[in-house]
Protein backbone atom coordinates (compact mmCIF):
# COMPACT_ATOMS: atom_id res chain seq x y z
CA UNK A 1 0.00 0.00 0.00
CA UNK A 2 1.12 3.12 -0.87
CA UNK A 3 1.18 6.57 1.35
CA UNK A 4 -1.62 7.99 -1.49
CA UNK A 5 -4.06 4.99 -0.76
CA UNK A 6 -3.03 5.08 2.91
CA UNK A 7 -4.17 8.64 3.52
CA UNK A 8 -7.55 7.76 1.10
CA UNK A 9 -8.34 4.79 3.84
CA UNK A 10 -7.19 7.47 6.65
CA UNK A 11 -9.77 10.10 5.05
CA UNK A 12 -12.92 6.92 4.71
CA UNK A 13 -11.85 6.23 8.51
CA UNK A 14 -14.37 6.60 11.31
CA UNK A 15 -13.54 4.37 14.38
CA UNK A 16 -9.98 4.10 15.81
CA UNK A 17 -9.01 1.27 18.57
CA UNK A 18 -5.81 2.30 20.94
CA UNK A 19 -4.97 -1.12 22.27
CA UNK A 20 -2.27 -2.45 24.08
CA UNK A 21 -1.03 -5.75 23.47
CA UNK A 22 -2.94 -7.71 26.12
CA UNK A 23 -6.26 -5.60 25.43
CA UNK A 24 -8.58 -6.46 28.41
CA UNK A 25 -6.08 -9.46 29.94
CA UNK A 26 -6.98 -10.90 26.75
CA UNK A 27 -4.66 -12.19 23.38
CA UNK A 28 -4.56 -9.14 21.24
CA UNK A 29 -6.11 -11.59 18.49
CA UNK A 30 -9.34 -12.33 21.10
CA UNK A 31 -10.47 -8.57 20.93
CA UNK A 32 -8.90 -7.26 17.46
CA UNK A 33 -10.34 -9.86 15.39
CA UNK A 34 -14.12 -9.52 16.24
CA UNK A 35 -13.55 -5.23 16.81
CA UNK A 36 -12.44 -5.41 12.96
CA UNK A 37 -15.99 -7.11 11.96
CA UNK A 38 -17.55 -4.59 14.31
CA UNK A 39 -16.49 -1.78 12.58
CA UNK A 40 -12.79 -0.85 13.78
CA UNK A 41 -10.75 1.09 10.33
CA UNK A 42 -7.68 1.65 12.57
CA UNK A 43 -5.56 0.41 15.39
CA UNK A 44 -2.54 1.72 17.41
CA UNK A 45 -0.85 -0.24 19.29
CA UNK A 46 0.27 1.64 22.18
CA UNK A 47 1.92 -0.61 24.78
CA UNK A 48 4.60 2.23 26.82
CA UNK A 49 5.60 -0.91 29.29
CA UNK A 50 6.60 -3.18 26.47
CA UNK A 51 9.87 -3.92 25.25
CA UNK A 52 10.55 -3.69 21.50
CA UNK A 53 10.56 -7.23 20.99
CA UNK A 54 6.58 -7.35 22.51
CA UNK A 55 5.47 -4.83 20.13
CA UNK A 56 6.94 -6.26 17.12
CA UNK A 57 5.46 -9.73 17.77
CA UNK A 58 2.14 -7.84 18.10
CA UNK A 59 2.47 -5.69 15.22
CA UNK A 60 3.23 -8.93 13.26
CA UNK A 61 0.28 -10.82 14.89
CA UNK A 62 -2.53 -7.36 14.34
CA UNK A 63 -1.21 -6.58 10.87
CA UNK A 64 -2.88 -9.20 8.96
CA UNK A 65 -5.58 -8.88 10.98
CA UNK A 66 -5.78 -5.47 9.76
CA UNK A 67 -4.97 -6.09 5.97
CA UNK A 68 -7.56 -8.71 5.76
CA UNK A 69 -10.28 -6.37 7.52
CA UNK A 70 -8.58 -2.97 5.54
CA UNK A 71 -7.71 -1.56 8.62
CA UNK A 72 -4.61 0.40 8.83
CA UNK A 73 -2.31 -0.09 11.95
CA UNK A 74 -0.05 2.30 13.57
CA UNK A 75 2.55 1.88 16.15
CA UNK A 76 2.17 4.44 19.37
CA UNK A 77 5.59 6.81 20.05
CA UNK A 78 8.16 4.87 18.20
CA UNK A 79 8.08 5.34 14.14
CA UNK A 80 11.83 3.16 13.84
CA UNK A 81 9.31 0.38 14.86
CA UNK A 82 6.52 1.51 12.82
CA UNK A 83 9.07 0.85 9.92
CA UNK A 84 10.44 -2.58 11.05
CA UNK A 85 7.01 -3.74 11.74
CA UNK A 86 5.49 -2.75 8.32
CA UNK A 87 3.10 -0.52 9.71
CA UNK A 88 0.80 2.06 8.28
CA UNK A 89 2.54 4.93 10.35
CA UNK A 90 3.04 6.28 13.73
CA UNK A 91 0.97 8.48 16.79
CA UNK A 92 3.32 11.00 18.44
CA UNK A 93 1.96 12.72 20.95
CA UNK A 94 2.50 16.46 22.18
CA UNK A 95 5.88 15.55 24.47
CA UNK A 96 7.21 13.05 21.74
CA UNK A 97 9.77 14.09 19.02
CA UNK A 98 8.08 16.33 16.42
CA UNK A 99 6.16 15.57 13.58
CA UNK A 100 8.81 16.39 11.35
CA UNK A 101 11.15 14.30 13.28
CA UNK A 102 9.19 11.34 13.15
CA UNK A 103 8.57 11.44 9.18
CA UNK A 104 12.15 11.84 8.80
CA UNK A 105 12.02 8.56 9.94
CA UNK A 106 9.06 6.82 8.30
CA UNK A 107 9.38 8.54 5.21
CA UNK A 108 7.09 9.86 3.55
CA UNK A 109 4.75 6.77 2.35
CA UNK A 110 3.62 6.24 6.22
CA UNK A 111 0.97 8.03 8.11
CA UNK A 112 1.97 10.89 11.30
CA UNK A 113 -0.59 11.28 13.79
CA UNK A 114 -0.39 13.61 16.50
CA UNK A 115 -2.31 13.95 20.06
CA UNK A 116 -3.79 17.80 20.50
CA UNK A 117 -5.08 19.17 23.65
CA UNK A 118 -5.91 22.84 22.84
CA UNK A 119 -6.66 25.28 20.25
CA UNK A 120 -3.15 25.90 19.41
CA UNK A 121 -2.08 22.67 18.87
CA UNK A 122 -4.86 21.77 16.36
CA UNK A 123 -4.54 24.95 14.61
CA UNK A 124 -0.63 24.44 14.28
CA UNK A 125 -0.85 20.26 13.75
CA UNK A 126 1.03 19.27 10.77
CA UNK A 127 0.09 15.95 11.06
CA UNK A 128 -1.55 13.21 8.20
CA UNK A 129 -4.41 13.26 11.49
CA UNK A 130 -5.23 14.50 14.79
CA UNK A 131 -6.40 13.30 18.05
CA UNK A 132 -8.39 15.90 20.07
CA UNK A 133 -8.62 15.49 23.54
CA UNK A 134 -9.26 13.96 26.19
CA UNK A 135 -12.52 14.67 26.02
CA UNK A 136 -13.34 13.28 29.38
CA UNK A 137 -11.03 12.23 32.47
CA UNK A 138 -9.55 8.49 31.32
CA UNK A 139 -7.56 5.98 33.12
CA UNK A 140 -5.59 5.88 30.08
CA UNK A 141 -4.40 9.40 30.12
CA UNK A 142 -2.97 9.74 33.90
CA UNK A 143 -2.56 13.54 34.68
CA UNK A 144 -3.63 14.83 31.71
CA UNK A 145 -6.86 16.90 32.15
CA UNK A 146 -9.95 16.23 30.11
CA UNK A 147 -10.63 19.40 27.53
CA UNK A 148 -14.21 19.02 27.56
CA UNK A 149 -16.73 19.30 24.67
CA UNK A 150 -15.40 22.81 23.75
CA UNK A 151 -12.57 21.41 21.91
CA UNK A 152 -14.54 19.03 19.78
CA UNK A 153 -16.55 22.03 18.98
CA UNK A 154 -13.47 23.85 18.07
CA UNK A 155 -12.08 20.94 16.23
CA UNK A 156 -15.40 20.55 14.22
CA UNK A 157 -15.09 24.44 13.00
CA UNK A 158 -11.52 24.71 12.62
CA UNK A 159 -9.90 21.72 12.01
CA UNK A 160 -8.40 21.46 8.11
CA UNK A 161 -6.97 17.65 9.15
CA UNK A 162 -8.93 14.93 10.05
CA UNK A 163 -9.22 14.16 13.43
CA UNK A 164 -11.08 11.82 16.26
CA UNK A 165 -12.73 12.78 19.34
CA UNK A 166 -10.61 10.77 22.23
CA UNK A 167 -10.54 10.00 25.66
CA UNK A 168 -13.60 8.13 27.21
CA UNK A 169 -15.43 8.08 24.63
CA UNK A 170 -17.91 5.58 24.94
CA UNK A 171 -21.81 4.29 24.77
CA UNK A 172 -22.74 6.55 27.00
CA UNK A 173 -21.12 9.40 25.74
CA UNK A 174 -20.54 9.18 22.08
CA UNK A 175 -24.37 11.19 21.29
CA UNK A 176 -22.81 13.82 23.00
CA UNK A 177 -19.73 13.78 20.85
CA UNK A 178 -21.18 13.70 17.77
CA UNK A 179 -23.24 16.54 19.00
CA UNK A 180 -20.51 18.53 19.08
CA UNK A 181 -19.26 18.06 16.01
CA UNK A 182 -17.00 14.65 16.12
CA UNK A 183 -17.44 12.57 12.80
CA UNK A 184 -14.57 10.20 13.91
CA UNK A 185 -14.41 8.56 17.11
CA UNK A 186 -10.89 7.13 19.11
CA UNK A 187 -11.53 4.53 21.91
CA UNK A 188 -9.66 2.51 24.39
CA UNK A 189 -11.72 0.59 27.02
CA UNK A 190 -14.72 0.57 25.54
CA UNK A 191 -13.66 -1.85 23.16
CA UNK A 192 -11.31 -3.47 24.95
CA UNK A 193 -12.68 -3.82 28.19
CA UNK A 194 -15.62 -5.13 26.17
CA UNK A 195 -17.14 -8.76 26.34
CA UNK A 196 -18.50 -8.68 23.16
CA UNK A 197 -15.76 -6.24 21.25
CA UNK A 198 -17.48 -6.45 17.87
CA UNK A 199 -20.97 -5.51 19.03
CA UNK A 200 -18.89 -2.80 20.83
CA UNK A 201 -17.71 -1.31 18.10
CA UNK A 202 -20.68 -2.31 15.57
CA UNK A 203 -22.84 -0.45 18.41
CA UNK A 204 -20.35 2.51 18.47
CA UNK A 205 -19.93 3.20 14.71
CA UNK A 206 -23.91 3.13 14.01
CA UNK A 207 -23.93 5.88 16.35
CA UNK A 208 -22.00 7.92 13.85
CA UNK A 209 -23.16 10.23 11.41
CA UNK A 210 -23.33 8.83 8.00
CA UNK A 211 -21.34 11.48 6.22
CA UNK A 212 -18.06 12.43 7.12
CA UNK A 213 -17.76 16.27 7.05
CA UNK A 214 -14.75 17.33 8.58
CA UNK A 215 -11.09 17.30 7.78
CA UNK A 216 -10.39 18.05 4.52
CA UNK A 217 -8.20 15.98 1.89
Amino acid sequence: MDGSERRERLHASRLYLVTGTRPGGRSLAEVLEPALRGGVDLVQLRAKDAGDEEILAAAAEARPLCAAAGALLLVNDRPDLAVAAGADGVHVGQDDMAVSDARAITGSELLVGLSTHAPTEIDAADADYIGVGPVHATPTKPGRLAVGLDLVRYAAEHAELPWFAIGGVDPASVTAVVEAGATRIAVVRAITDADDPEAAAAALRAALPVEVTHGHP
